[in-house]
Order: C-alpha cells, then sequence, then structure tokens
C-alpha cells in the first residue's frame, strides 16, 4: 500500500541545480507541490529509502527531510493540493 510522504528540502550551492532532484521526485506514483521547497510524494518505499533516493541528487551541504504523512492536518493550500491529499491519505481532513 502506497504511503504519503512530506518531502521539504533546502539546497545552499548558490545556482544549484532543482532539475535532477524534481525529476527524482515527480517519478514517485504520485505527486503534489504545495509550497516552494515541499513536496507530498506517493510511494511504497519506507522514508529512509525515499530520503536515500533523493539525497543521490543533493549537494553535501543540502538539506532533505522526509516524513509521512498521517491523516491529521490542516493548513492554508490551494483548493487543488487538498483535494489532491484528501485522496492519497486515506483518512480525511477537511481544510480548504
Amino acid at each position: 500500500m502506497s504511503k504519503v510522504y512530506l518531502v521539504s528540502y533546502d539546497l545552499h550551492k548558490k545556482g544549484q541545480n532543482y532539475a535532477d532532484l524534481i525529476a527524482e521526485l515527480k517519478n514517485s506514483s504520485g505527486y503534489a507541490k504545495p509550497l516552494e521547497s515541499t513536496w507530498l510524494i506517493c510511494s511504497d518505499e519506507s522514508a529512509s529509502n525515499v530520503s536515500t533516493r533523493l539525497r543521490r541528487h543533493l549537494d553535501d551541504n543540502d538539506s532533505i527531510l522526509v516524513i509521512e504523512v498521517a491523516a491529521n492536518y490542516a493548513g492554508w493550500l490551494p483548493k487543488e493540493i487538498w483535494t489532491w491529499m484528501n485522496k492519497h491519505i486515506k483518512s480525511r481532513a477537511l481544510s480548504y
């Protein structure tokens, strides 16, 4: 069963090329981009494996955080992001 992970990153190298990291994120079975450096992805992998897979596209001074998303969430995001989340996260929250 696919899980949803929140992936957040800081790329510190000036002129960092995001293309490889973004391509790897989009290689997931599903994804949404709710914030500038934050993605939601679907994966059958563990958080550790997702982190390792994405880390290959980062420099040593970059940072990344991968957290499995639970059903308890809220915020202020575009409706299409909430629709995506409600579709992929098993228990539904009602924030728009």
